[in-house]
């Protein structure tokens, strides 16, 4: 659980960084991902100077910097389920056969086209960045705290059993 806050605090200081350089700095993704680059590369040989001096070997094989195919694996399997599970709702909405659902989507994109006009677009992807960073953290910490009050109640259980 820890590794999945550790990961919303990862994406959201990542965002937050994307956000200052485009919304606030007026820079364009791309020298963003010039920027992003130069930092990687300066980093990288500092490294690399560290470590020749430390005598330090360091694997330059491209092949041990690979990710492994089942992680490739589950990565394009969660592209797909997103992506299927989107394109399924829209289908049945399109449809008309569910009038609810139909009416939920399109106050959705009436919503968002409002947010759209209002607001610029960087803006908006870092607010539902934000709003994605926090829900995870507030499932991880709902689905701890279901942990511990299990265990809780099984060693209140057991400890009563004991007497």
């Amino acid at each position: 659980m820890k590794n999945e806050v550790g990961k919303s605090v990862i994406v959201i200081t990542c965002g937050s960084l994307v956000y200052y350089h485009c919304a606030f700095r007026n820079s364009s993704l791309l020298s963003l991902l010039s920027d992003v680059l130069i930092v990687l590369l300066c980093s990288l040989a500092i490294l690399g100077l560290l470590f020749r001096q430390l005598n330090i070997s360091v694997p330059v094989d491209p092949l041990e910097w690979q990710i492994s195919q089942d992680s490739a694996n589950s990565i394009a399997a969660c592209l797909a389920n997103t992506i299927g599970a989107a394109e399924s709702v829209l289908r049945v909405a399109a449809t008309g056969h569910d009038k609810r659902l139909f009416l939920k989507v399109v106050i959705c994109l009436y919503i968002l086209s409002g947010v759209g006009r209002l607001l610029p677009g960087v803006t908006v992807a870092y607010a539902g960045l934000c709003l994605f960073c926090f829900y995870m953290l507030a499932e991880n910490l709902q689905s701890s705290n279901s942990c511990n009050l299990r265990f809780f109640s099984s060693s209140t259980a057991a400890e009563q059993d004991n007497l």
